[in-house]
């Protein structure tokens, strides 16, 4: 997890999953149906949210419009483990950058990649 520092105080990114928290732990090289399959966190998603009382309250729409939407089925069907979701401050413009993180290996990364990059 990416530590921001600013001014001698450090921010850790509030993180929180889109649906069920993972069973297991994940390594950049894993056994997925008898074969190693090197395994890759990408960021799917991002948006920016301007300076809000709540933040995580007010990105929940856009977050399940994501869900929903047909990349994220997609991702939601493929991913390794269940995508989480990242808050970070956002220095410059006062504000949040929400991050939704998946984590994709072989064919479907592959296959991500050449679609939606």
């Amino acid at each position: 997890m990416a530590v921001a520092k600013t001014k001698g105080y450090q921010f850790e990114p509030a993180r929180g999953y889109l649906g069920r928290g993972p069973r297991k732990d994940t390594y950049r090289y894993m056994i997925i149906n008898d074969q190693v399959e090197e395994v890759r966190e990408i960021v799917v998603h991002e948006f920016t949210m301007g300076d809000v009382e709540d933040p995580d309250l007010y990105a929940a729409e856009p977050l399940w419009k994501w869900q929903q939407s047909e990349l994220g089925a997609w991702i939601m069907k493929n991913a390794v483990e269940t995508p989480s979701w990242y808050r970070i401050p956002d220095q410059l413009q006062y504000g949040y950058r929400f991050q939704i993180r998946a984590k994709l290996s072989g064919a479907r990364l592959t296959e991500y990649l050449l679609r939606h990059k």
